[in-house]
């Protein structure tokens, strides 16, 4: 029986050339520099915080020569917290604590960009050009004088971001691309889609019905025409369930596809920098065509008017026409998996006002453009045009909750999945700034968990060597202090509280070391002033 199967090597196929001082080389003489992109935490960020990276955003990508290419990856991966129970420290209250979030599912958040300069030629070439369509890859020759500038447009990039304040770029350098013999690179994570190490490579399936990776079956949605986007983008939206009358909590624009889609995705967000005087030139020409052709179709006049506005836009605010596209690629292990995340893809793109689009023709080819260091290979018919401005708003810009670097903290969970998080809610504020005293104030209705917060607070503090003192008003706090008392065997966990055959009573004149200081002198003067002044005696007038 004869194999009809066609078949071939990952090596012989894939578009790459080299990893060298931090840039892929492609085979098509492309060059790309990788960044991990450090984004704020979520619902940490004002409206006009938004507004700051994105004008940042804006500034940067204006200083990358033509014929260049900004690519965001997002990686969200469902995992599932995985408490470390076997410290021997760990009391009672934390073991019980880390036992109850034990496999709490949440989606872990990655986020790179690809900076990539290739050529005009490639920047026009559509999916049946890809390279993954040819016979055979022949290197090309890199143009020295073009990587010079290239690479001093890119630090500026990055200097411009950075400075900010918000957002963080960190190169990626060779082995974190390519991977040792210890850890696997960025390269072959995305061959696999796992975030983790990969032990083998698997096979990838490209039927006409389906893309498949090994056990997960891909599904691609995609923003790539006018038609399918809405009739406003803003860089930031009112997320309303946690937002109220009174306060108003902001998420982006891109949100609902990035950490509000629960299922394992990878958000690509491409742009795609032409000759913006080219571009112009061209849709003049195609207006004057329009015009021309108005008296025959109703529609040309139309499209006429669409162009005319778009290049009055180009030339009254002096905007950069560039090309953008963007898609959310989901998998699952099982078909039924599979459709529930296609229906939740669709759900969340029309939150945004988009029209949903799934798209089963060209999932390879935009999945091969997805390589790290392959943004050049994008298919040209998958982008519209826009300007720089609009383009950025689809960008994601906050990532999960992060635990403090301080060992000094409390344990809390994120708000979005309930996953543990370690905070540092005394030093580290002060140390960036945000505050200049660790004074904190607890404010709620009643139940709301004050008192709860509270118990929660001071027991772990206690536990890294605090001393705490408590005024209770509503014996809220004497369940901590006798926990603590039995466990201490009295050293610690003293609960005084006031009864008619117990009065609470203290001596003032009383010290250690017998030694009275200015401030116990003070001390002792202000409490005898308040026992003497009383507000029904009046002290008499002096003549």
């Amino acid at each position: 029986m004869r194999n009809t199967l066609r078949a071939t090597t990952l090596e012989s196929k894939l578009p790459l050339l080299a990893v060298e001082h931090g840039c892929i080389i492609s085979k098509d003489a492309d060059i790309t520099v990788a960044f991990e992109v450090s984004l704020p935490e979520l619902f940490t960020v004002t409206s006009a915080e938004y507004e700051s990276m994105h004008a940042a955003w804006c500034k940067a990508i204006k200083v990358l020569p033509h014929f260049s290419v900004v690519h965001k990856q997002d990686w969200f991966m469902a995992e599932n917290y995985k408490p470390d129970l076997q410290k021997d420290d760990l009391s009672f209250l934390d073991r019980s604590f880390e036992r109850h979030f034990n496999e709490r599912p949440y989606l872990a958040h990655k986020c790179y960009l690809f900076l990539t300069k290739t050529t005009k030629e490639r920047m026009r070439q559509q999916s049946n050009f890809s390279t993954l369509c040819r016979g055979r890859l022949t290197p090309k020759e890199l143009n020295h004088e073009m990587v010079v500038k290239f690479m001093e447009s890119v630090e500026q990039f990055e200097r411009i971001i950075n400075d900010t304040g918000y957002i963080k770029l960190r190169r990626l350098t060779d082995e974190e691309i390519v991977g040792t013999d210890n850890s696997s690179g960025l390269i072959e994570r995305y061959m696999s889609l796992s975030m983790g190490d990969v032990n083998c490579l698997e096979d990838i399936d490209l039927s006409a019905k389906e893309m498949r990776i090994g056990d997960k079956m891909l599904c691609l949605h995609t923003l790539s025409d006018t038609d399918d986007l809405p009739g406003k983008v803003s860089t930031d939206n009112r997320y309303e369930r946690l937002s109220t009358d009174r306060s108003d909590c902001r998420l982006s624009f891109a949100s609902p596809v990035g950490l509000l889609l629960p299922c394992n995705h990878i958000y690509n967000q491409y742009i795609l920098i032409d000759d913006h005087d080219e571009n112009l030139a061209r849709f003049e020409k195609t207006a004057r065509n329009m015009n021309s052709l108005s008296k025959y179709s109703r529609s040309n006049a139309i499209n006429k008017e669409w162009i005319d506005r778009y290049l009055n836009e180009a030339h009254s605010y002096s905007l950069i026409s560039v090309r953008c596209h963007c898609n959310i690629m989901a998998w699952s292990d099982d078909a039924e998996g599979l459709r529930r995340i296609k229906n939740e893809v669709g759900g969340q793109l029309a939150t945004m006002g988009c029209m949903p689009r799934h798209n089963t023709i060209d999932c390879p080819t935009l999945f091969w453009s997805g390589i790290p260091g392959n943004e050049a290979d994008f298919p040209a018919e998958e982008s519209f045009y826009t300007f720089i401005e609009p383009a950025v708003c689809f960008f994601t810009a906050e990532t999960n909750y992060r635990s403090s670097l301080s060992p000094f903290g409390i344990k809390m969970v994120d708000r979005l999945t309930g996953k543990p998080v370690h905070l540092d809610i005394s030093d580290e504020p002060m140390k960036r700034g945000i505050t200049t005293n660790r004074n904190k104030f607890i404010l709620g209705p009643s139940g709301s968990g004050k008192s709860f917060f509270t118990n929660h607070l001071t027991r772990q503090y206690y536990e890294q060597g605090s001393h705490i003192l408590l005024i209770d008003t509503g014996n809220s706090y004497e369940g901590l202090c006798n926990l603590i008392h039995n466990r201490t065997h009295g050293e610690d966990g003293i609960y005084y509280t006031y009864t008619e055959d117990n009065p609470i009573s203290f001596n003032p004149f009383f010290t250690d070391d017998g030694v009275f200081d200015v401030e116990k002198k003070d001390s002792i003067k202000t409490l005898l002033l308040t026992l003497w002044k009383s507000e029904d005696v009046s002290c008499p007038e002096k003549s």
